[in-house]
């Protein structure tokens, strides 16, 4: 009988490793234009430049397409410092409020040096 349970036991441990993890990809870059029309909650990835402090923690972010709202939290800049002339990679989730639409940002990328 303790040999089945092991058995049973070692079995459910081997299957709750098969199902661990999550995603390991990346969003595909889109533009600011599309990114805009993405449903709440969609992850993005984005490339341009941040034009305008808007507050403490939100930006006028810019490519050719267009410009939104991005939502930077002190913690994801790392150590980057950057201007308006530094090309950045902005991923994170698309977040619908009443009547604005803004990126709430999980990882910066400086692309130039």
């Amino acid at each position: 009988m303790k040999k089945i349970f092991m058995v049973a036991l070692l079995s459910l441990f081997g299957i709750s490793n098969v199902f661990a993890g999550g995603f390991s990809g990346h969003a595909d870059k889109t533009s600011i234009a599309e990114a805009l029309k993405r449903p709440d909650d969609s992850y993005v990835t984005v490339e341009g430049n941040i034009v305008k402090k808007i507050s403490s923690d939100k930006y006028l972010f810019k490519d050719a397409s267009g410009s939104m709202t991005v939502e930077i939290d002190n913690e994801k800049w790392g150590n980057l410092d950057v201007s308006e002339k530094d090309i950045l990679e902005l991923s994170g989730e698309i977040e619908r409020e009443f009547n604005s639409v803004h990126l709430d940002v999980d990882t910066v990328k400086k692309l130039n040096k």
